[in-house]
């Protein structure tokens, strides 16, 4: 009889064995309107090796798709690349029902999971450099702390050129189809870019490291296995190019151009400083606040130069729809950015000085002081904002 839920083959010892999320709409502030992939992945070795579990929702899913191939009992190791609850939150359960001979994780790995499940699950660290012998086969750990947690490590099986690489080269997308080079090449790349922009690019630093450190230790990879997301197999290259491309955070003439209003005013300054930022060879990019997700300003913004926030006052402060973007984008810290402020109010006017102690926060370089309108503006004040709008691209094509 056919199983629900099969698992797939990837190389000659490696299954998947994950589940996919076809409903999860938000990871934590960030929009998945495709959805997603747990991955979790089946080494078939003389001691048989199960990397990652999954969301505990799916638990069941995966010891089925575990049980198409062998007896879930037969797994020998449980490796935890990532203590992240998408892919420990069945873990225990994965434990109880397998009983392995060892758990492995990093250190901090250790450290995590015995705060989320407590002192009962036994869990042996691993160090950077460490190999774990499965008999006719090996892992080896790479640590790769804060991408994006602190116990986040690769694990590599050199046997099949085949880099486990937990939540880097990965993306939110849900899919029957487990390689990427059966996917439509323009939505892997929105889907690569806004997860790194939303989820690594803090640790934009760090990814560069890696990268280097990957190439200095010779590693040869046929096939990057990621926690979320399809697997590579081919072209391996275009995804660890996007990287470096997004890590280094080289500015361009795209210019961000983000807006709330209340009766207009604000709308109209922004599509003056969309203008103004064509007149100066730059590209914009307007996005009204209230009709676009935070996570989707922040995926403009990964290969953006340059930010305009426009924003009403409102109780003496920012429209909350703003203040709700600049508070996301604030952690997500961009960098290498130039911009302005600007906004209508009607008798106190504080949320364009707000806005701009906000840029000023994230490391945005002022082109100009912010442009504040009382009420309805008027040609002299759009053409103000258009100003703000040609020298914020002008500074931009400049450093091009």
């Amino acid at each position: 009889m056919a199983r629900p839920f099969e698992a797939i083959r990837l190389t000659e010892r490696v299954y998947w064995v994950g589940a996919v999320d076809w409903s999860l709409r938000d990871f934590h502030g960030y929009s998945t309107n495709r959805g997603t992939t747990y991955n979790a992945y089946l080494v078939l070795a003389d001691r048989v090796a199960l990397i990652d579990t999954v969301k505990a929702p799916f638990r069941d899913e995966l010891l089925t798709r575990i049980s198409s191939v062998i007896d879930p009992a037969d797994i020998a190791v449980i490796v935890s690349n990532h203590s992240e609850m998408d892919h420990s939150g069945s873990l225990l359960d994965v434990v109880d029902r397998v009983k392995p001979d060892e758990v492995v994780a990093s250190t901090m790995g250790v450290e995590a999971l015995r705060s989320h499940f407590g002192g009962d699950l036994a869990v042996r660290p691993v160090k950077d450099g460490d190999v774990l012998d499965l008999g006719d086969a090996s892992l080896s750990f790479i640590e790769t702390r804060m991408l994006h947690w602190p116990d986040s490590m690769f694990s590599y099986l050199p046997l099949e050129e085949l880099l486990f690489s937990q939540d880097a080269f990965g993306m939110h997308l849900a899919s029957r189809e487990m390689f990427a080079d059966m996917l439509d090449a323009e939505i892997l790349q929105q889907e690569a870019s806004k997860y790194y922009a939303n989820i690594l690019l803090p640790y934009s630093s760090i990814v560069t490291e890696l990268l280097a450190r990957v190439r200095e230790l010779g590693l040869a990879i046929r096939t990057v296995a990621p926690d979320h997301g399809p697997i590579w197999r081919r072209d391996i290259s275009t995804v660890l190019g996007w990287y470096e491309r997004w890590a280094g955070q080289a500015p361009t003439t795209k210019v961000v151009v983000v807006y709330d209003t209340m009766w207009g005013s604000t709308a109209a300054l922004a599509r003056a400083a969309a203008e103004g930022v064509e007149l100066g060879g730059g590209h914009p990019r307007v996005l009204p606040a209230r009709a676009t997700h935070r996570s989707d300003v922040a995926t403009e913004i990964l290969d953006a130069g340059g930010l305009l926030v426009g924003s009403p006052t409102i109780n003496n402060g920012i429209f909350p729809s703003l203040a709700d973007v600049l508070s996301y984008l604030r952690g997500l810290k961009p960098k290498n950015l130039v911009g302005a402020a600007f906004g209508s109010y009607g008798w106190s006017g504080e949320a364009v000085g707000q806005v701009e102690a906000y840029l000023r926060e994230m490391g945005v370089e002022l082109v100009g002081t912010g442009v504040k309108v009382r009420y309805v503006p008027v040609d002299d004040d759009l053409n103000r904002c258009r100003e703000l709008g040609r020298l914020t691209a002008e500074k931009l094509v400049g450093r091009a």
